[in-house]
């Protein structure tokens, strides 16, 4: 089957949308993302374990990368896949699906989605592994919202479907005296302007669950077929509690995101699961807050996109902690924005 040609040109477009789409244009992070066992299995044990919602469908593949979510597709049972990507990596993709002999089965468009007429009209069903760090980072959900209002027939389903984000408070002092502390003294010099600028930005490291301190907090939760984009920007509060004395160094957040089907499939990235390459974000506070077991966090955290780039976030995180014993000495609030990019 031949294939179409991209129908956007990639030079036209914005600086950051190059850089975002050309990151993809490499080996390494298609590697990195098949490697997760975690995200990989995730989608083919949703897609297996429901073959009867596949069978004789079709389904769109949103930023296919190199196509592993179409064959999974393809081998539950689907009539057919149009998958979609705009970087080059596609070229790879048109290899390997017809290495493996789904060149009838599957379609590969290059091209950003929106610039696309699909060869049909609708599909039944939407594939796509959109999310980012701090699930929302990069923004690529919004081309899933878009394929979802222009392409996808009533009742059909999106995978996944539902999606879950949770706040919790963390002991981290080795880190921070590694990421923040280190400028007040480098090699004998003050390089304390640099701290703002390790601050600002969150860390997307793994955490060890024993560095909980508090319980975690769901504070966000949103279902794919009907979220919109602007209902993907919120301030929410949270509240958690010490489950220890130890000071609280950091917040960390987390997602999960659930598959639709009778047999559910949940792929999960919090720190006491199994490793994926999501990690979690790390927001280290500018000060230390002293817990003892049974204190409350109370706070709110909110984000946007930025407004030069809207594939990055603006975050906000307000805090104060409670103590349960009335100890004003201890009692604590603070606020600090960070920029995710």
């Amino acid at each position: 089957m031949s294939q179409p040609t991209s129908s956007t040109d990639k030079s036209q477009l914005p600086f950051t949308e190059q850089h975002y789409f050309s990151s993809y244009d490499h080996f390494g992070i298609h590697e990195e993302m098949l490697k997760d066992t975690s995200r990989t299995l995730s989608y083919r044990s949703a897609m297996f374990k429901n073959k009867h919602l596949f069978k004789d469908k079709i389904v769109l593949d949103v930023g296919c990368g190199t196509g592993i979510l179409s064959m999974f597709a393809a081998k539950a049972g689907a009539k057919h896949v149009y998958s979609v990507d705009m970087s080059n990596i596609i070229d790879k993709a048109r290899e390997i699906v017809s290495l493996n002999g789904f060149e009838d089965k599957i379609t590969l468009l290059q091209g950003k989605l929106e610039d696309i007429d699909l060869p049909v009209k609708q599909v039944d069903i939407i594939v796509s592994e959109w999310m980012g760090y701090f699930l929302l980072y990069e923004s690529m959900l919004d081309t899933v919202l878009w394929a979802r209002d222009k392409y996808l027939a009533p009742g059909g389903l999106i995978l996944p479907d539902k999606c879950s984000m949770y706040i919790a408070g963390i002991e981290d002092q080795q880190y921070k005296d590694e990421k923040i502390h280190y400028w007040e003294d480098v090699y004998g010099f003050d390089y304390t302007p640099f701290i703002k600028v390790a601050m600002v930005e969150p860390l997307v490291d793994t955490v060890d669950n024993n560095s909980l301190i508090t319980t975690p907090h769901k504070f966000f939760e949103f279902d794919i077929n009907t979220v919109t984009k602007e209902g993907l920007e919120f301030h929410r509060d949270f509240e958690l509690r010490a489950i220890d004395n130890d000071m609280c160094h950091a917040y960390i957040v987390w997602w999960d995101c659930e598959f639709p089907g009778d047999d559910k499939v949940t792929l999960f990235t919090g720190p006491m699961k199994q490793y994926t390459h999501w990690k979690q974000t790390v927001f280290y506070m500018d000060q230390v807050l002293d817990c003892k077991k049974g204190d409350t966090i109370k706070g709110s955290i909110a984000s946007r996109p930025n407004a030069t780039n809207p594939r990055e976030l603006d975050i906000e995180i307000n805090w104060d902690l409670e103590t349960e014993a009335k100890d004003a000495t201890r009692e604590q609030k603070g606020k600090y924005n960070y920029f995710m990019r």
